[in-house]
């Protein structure tokens, strides 16, 4: 079970960007370790998808990354986010045993937002559920799709949103001020039947959706002569 965040009825100012920035060296373990004064009060990590929106999600790492620290705005056609969260979760233990407290306390207030379609969103929900986290993030879905029906389902809209920096601003306090909501997750398996003639393994030029997972042919005994098998989150 996920947990979504839904949006408040009252929009709220966004307070200071620095209640939503997250330290370089919290980020990435190469980067110097620096004093910060307090934690933020809503750190963020962004995730958007450049491809989706047509020009708008260009524009809004743009104007994200203008706001708050640059590699806290990942870019998914660049990098994918089972990778990011593996890598800032293994620095954050690493800052735990070295008793930095406020990396603790940014990983446990920390919220993620992701921007794209109802694929994209779907994508990240089936990478936070793999990580089996003690404690997962809540996620935001910005509407930068075709059908955006994931994020109408929480109350963010339909809309493809506006990329200049008062929007973005608008959204981020709309994300520090909604409440935790949890879904359900479940996963489907797709059987195939092997193929009287030619080769048994999924073929090489197959391009899956991400909230789809391709695996090779199971057992050998298995009664449905089942060629592969397709994990849907």
């Amino acid at each position: 079970m996920e947990e979504e965040i839904e949006t408040p009825r009252d929009p709220k100012p966004c307070g200071p960007l620095e209640e939503y920035r997250i330290p370089d060296y919290v980020l990435r373990p190469d980067a110097q370790q620096v004093l910060v004064d307090h934690a933020p009060q809503c750190p963020v990590l962004v995730f958007i998808n450049s491809k989706s929106g047509g020009q708008l999600g260009s524009s809004l790492i743009k104007t994200y990354r203008e706001l708050l620290n640059e590699a806290q705005v990942i870019d998914l056609s660049e990098e994918a986010p089972d990778k990011v969260l593996q890598r800032l979760y293994v620095n954050v233990e690493r800052l735990k045993m070295e008793g930095d407290i406020l990396a603790v306390q940014i990983w446990r207030t920390m919220r993620l937002i992701v921007a794209g379609g109802d694929g994209t969103a779907s994508w990240l929900l089936g990478v936070v559920s793999d990580l089996k986290l003690s404690h997962p993030p809540p996620i935001a879905t910005v509407p930068l799709g075709t059908g955006n029906n994931l994020p109408f389902s929480f109350g963010w809209g339909k809309k493809n949103p506006s990329t200049d920096q008062e929007a973005v601003k608008l959204f981020l306090g709309l994300v520090k001020h909604a409440k935790e909501i949890k879904i359900d997750s479940w996963h489907l398996i797709l059987r195939m039947r092997a193929p009287k003639e030619g080769p048994c393994e999924p073929i090489a030029p197959l391009e899956l959706p991400h909230s789809l997972h391709a695996f090779h042919r199971v057992s050998s005994g298995d009664s449905h002569d089942v060629v592969s098998m397709y994990l849907c989150k």
